[in-house]
């Protein structure tokens, strides 16, 4: 079951690492931990190297910012906590800068609120910052934006934050640093009969319920479990294993212990059948006939071949595209509002610019198009 471990890591596409505060922060001195963020860097450089893309999403802000600012040890308000996001998170962010540069790797800040994810507008935004980063070929460095995150508008922990991340730019998998190396039957610091589970084919309650009782970091299991289901949902397999090690990624292409959570699909497969099945149509595209066969060979759907715009949706709404006699050709996000859409209808790809004052570029691009059964 290791060597499907293996599998998954050194084949990925796109790998997104989850590293918690307490990987991050040394419990005692509550400052960076450099040496063990410099054995991690060592295994980002080494993805890299081997063509992989990389994405981070770190947690440490607070805690650092809570030593910088002399705050006591106790339960911070949320004023004070957004007070320690706001001082730590230059410290971690050069943290980051600092380990990951020797191997090569450039850094950009991303941080994110819930919005981000959930609002599908700023998804759409969120999401063509972090392609662009990576197609540079730039490691982002991903935290929730505690500093004006309030308890009621929060992801809550990094888990559910990462896999969120990881359903956007459609990695293929998901890594959660971890205090132990798995899931396990029962918590095995309390039950020496516990059997370590290194692979998951199905989130059953059954399995739910294993995560329940094992406290794991700030999130807990469960909360790792549910960012599997998540990730899985989306096409991205996650790996949860120990952190607290040099090398951790190194350990486990080596064989070292993890539970594998394997999604049955890929995350393109997930993302058009998302877009076909679970987005309620918010307006339509008619296409002349040259533009249906361009959908049905894999082609983005382009201004010039739209003859029509109906109803009314905004950028990055789900639209039905029907051919001339009214037949559904497919469904996509569309990349203008229906006024804009109506705007280009007919016109070349160089004529939308001067049309509108900018350019979107297709308005339905392939990615995001599902073609009819």
């Amino acid at each position: 079951m290791t060597d499907l471990a293996h599998e998954r890591l050194t084949g990925a596409r796109l790998v997104v690492v989850k590293v918690g505060s307490s990987l991050v922060v040394d419990a005692e001195s509550g400052a960076v931990d450099a040496a063990w963020l410099a054995t991690l860097a060592a295994d980002l450089g080494r993805l890299k190297q081997r063509g992989q893309k990389v994405l981070v999403v770190s947690s440490g802000a607070v805690a650092l910012g809570r030593r910088r600012l002399a705050l006591k040890r106790r339960a911070l308000t949320l004023p004070e906590k957004q007070a320690a996001a706001a001082a730590g998170q230059s410290l971690l962010m050069r943290a980051w800068e600092e380990a990951l540069a020797p191997v090569g790797l450039v850094t950009a800040q991303v941080l994110m609120t819930p919005d981000d994810t959930e609002v599908r507008r700023r998804y759409l935004n969120a999401r063509a910052t972090l392609e662009t980063l990576l197609e540079l070929g730039v490691t982002p460095v991903v935290n929730e934006n505690d500093t004006v995150a309030t308890e009621e508008i929060r992801y809550g922990d990094n888990d559910r934050l990462a896999a969120r991340v990881a359903q956007m730019v459609g990695a293929d998998l998901l890594v959660l640093l971890s205090d132990v190396d798995g899931l396990y039957t029962a918590d095995p610091r309390h039950d020496a009969g516990a059997a370590h589970i290194p692979r998951v084919a199905m989130l059953t309650p059954e399995i739910e319920a294993m995560g329940g009782g094992a406290h794991v970091g700030s999130g807990g299991m469960a909360t790792k479990l549910a960012a599997a289901r998540i990730a899985g949902a989306a096409g991205c397999s996650t790996l949860i294993t120990l952190g607290r090690r040099a090398r951790p990624l190194q350990a486990v292409e080596d064989g070292a212990r993890s539970t594998l959570f394997a999604a049955a699909a890929t995350p393109a497969a997930a993302y058009k059948a998302w877009i076909a099945g679970s987005l309620a149509s918010q307006g339509s595209l008619v296409v002349d006939d040259g533009a249906a066969r361009a959908l049905r060979a894999g082609k983005s759907l382009l201004a010039a071949g739209v003859t029509a715009v109906e109803g009314q949706f905004g950028k990055g709404d789900a639209v039905i595209v029907r051919d001339l006699v009214g037949r559904e050709v497919a469904r996509g996000l569309s990349r203008y509002d229906a006024a804009d859409a109506a705007r280009i209808v007919g016109l070349k790809s160089e004529a939308i610019e001067p049309a509108l004052g900018y350019s979107a570029g297709p308005l339905i691009h392939a990615d995001d198009l599902a073609l009819a059964g």
